[in-house]
């Protein structure tokens, strides 16, 4: 779930990728810094009194051991849960999103396309595509109830939208039946409205209507309390663009032929057997996926299913690929990256920026290096602009050594009514929400 002014992953890279002259960043991203920096930063009247209503870890507990892991409040019987919707300011009513319909998908594409999120330069805008948009709110068991618009009640004019969709979280050894609440968005004219704790709530009180008390959800601003705070890296694939459109900047002392030529990958992988999922595939990718996942504090419990769902390949959606032994025909490497891309804004020359991000990747027999060197080529291969990853995950060992450079976007992770005693590291984290 993203505050509207929040970019989670600012395309903007630093001026100079040369993996050399970008070492990691340090460490000032620890949560008890972020929360620090943030009490600091503002006075007692600009607190989130939103959020400090609301059953999430509050910034006064930050590193308080004492308080037990695991939900805040308990579940409410289901007949004491709010029957009725929400009460919206007068002039706007609710709808229920049903992403079948063209016309509706039309209407939620226009919406995020001209309002949802965007660097802090309004460069460029997330233009998530109507395929992408289906593909992300259908998964297995999803709630159309979840699909939550705000309309205009003269105009019937879709004016603002909220989302959740089912998902099993894994918090340590728990399990935890969560929703993942996304796109967030309010047009730009009604931002002062105060729709978004309206819709927050709303789509609250629907999935409590499913007996489900928890939620996962991402912001690239600071509310209480992120349970990790994570880094985006980007990966020049067609650096000539990238720097003609101000994404990203020519490095100190290069020439545009010299960064062309530092960021030119092979024509094919390099890796025997690597090749694109298919369908057979799923039994295998399922094992591999669940048996990488269990080793992190939080991640997803997918099953076959979800799978196929997420990760069977999707032509401008998601592209999945695996390393089968030839020898064996063992499935032993997975790599995986969604299709996301953003408007340019006010550019002469270019509309579309084509970012790929990583998504899950496994790495049993061959290195991961090579096998996330393999995908930036695929990604180059099928006119990707971009490869932007987090450094969740063991993601950390192959940024620099592949020449990803860090971007000024942080993204921030947090759970609904459910305290993880201490801030988590990015390695420890093996989710990726959309």
């Amino acid at each position: 779930m993203t505050d509207n002014n929040s970019p989670p992953g600012s395309p903007k890279v630093n001026p100079d990728h040369n993996s050399e002259a970008n070492p990691l960043p340090k460490d000032d991203s620890s949560l008890e810094n972020i929360v620090r920096r943030f009490q600091d930063s503002m006075s007692l009247a600009k607190k989130h009194k939103f959020w400090e209503t609301q059953p999430v870890g509050q910034f006064k507990d930050a590193g308080d051991t004492s308080l037990p892991e695991g939900p805040i409040e308990p579940p409410t019987p289901l007949s004491e849960v709010k029957q009725e919707p929400y009460n919206l300011p007068s002039p706007y009513e609710w709808t229920t999103c049903d992403m079948d319909s063209e016309e509706t998908c039309n209407e939620v594409y226009n919406l995020l396309k001209n309002n949802y999120v965007e660097d802090d330069e309004n460069m460029f805008r997330f233009n998530y595509s109507k395929e992408f948009l289906r593909w992300a709110l259908r998964p297995p068991g999803y709630c159309k109830s979840w699909h939550i618009g705000v309309r205009a009640k003269t105009s019937k004019k879709l004016v603002a939208f909220i989302t959740g969709v089912p998902a099993r979280i894994r918090v340590r050894d728990e399990v935890v039946k969560m929703a993942e609440i996304n796109f967030l968005c309010v047009h730009k004219k009604l931002r002062s409205k105060r729709l978004a704790p309206v819709m927050i709530k709303e789509v609250t009180r629907r999935v409590h209507l499913e007996n489900i008390w928890q939620a996962a959800y991402t912001a690239g601003v600071v509310l209480p309390t992120p349970i990790t705070t994570c880094q985006y890296w980007h990966r020049s694939l067609n650096p000539k663009k990238l720097i003609d459109v101000g994404f990203s900047r020519l490095g100190p002392r290069m020439t545009m032929s010299r960064t062309i030529k530092l960021y030119k990958l092979p024509d094919q992988p390099a890796t025997p057997g690597f090749r694109k999922m298919e369908l057979r595939d799923v039994p295998a990718v399922t094992r591999l996926l669940r048996n990488y996942l269990s080793q992190f504090v939080v991640s997803p419990d997918f099953d076959e299913n979800d799978v196929e769902h997420w990760l069977l390949p999707t032509e401008d959606v998601v592209d999945s690929y695996l390393v089968e032994s030839p020898k064996t025909h063992d499935i032993t490497d997975f790599c995986s990256f969604y299709t996301l891309p953003s408007s340019i804004l006010g550019n002469q020359n270019y509309s579309i920026l084509k970012a790929a991000y990583s998504y899950y990747n496994v790495s049993t027999k061959t290195p991961l290096l090579q096998l996330m060197n393999d995908a930036l080529i695929v990604a180059k291969k099928k006119d990707f602009d971009v490869f932007n990853a987090l450094d969740v995950m063991h993601n950390e060992s192959f940024l620099k050594e592949l020449k990803f450079g860090p971007g000024d976007g942080q993204l921030h992770y947090y759970l609904y009514n459910y305290r993880i005693r201490n801030a988590l590291r990015t390695s420890e984290l093996g989710l990726v929400l959309l």
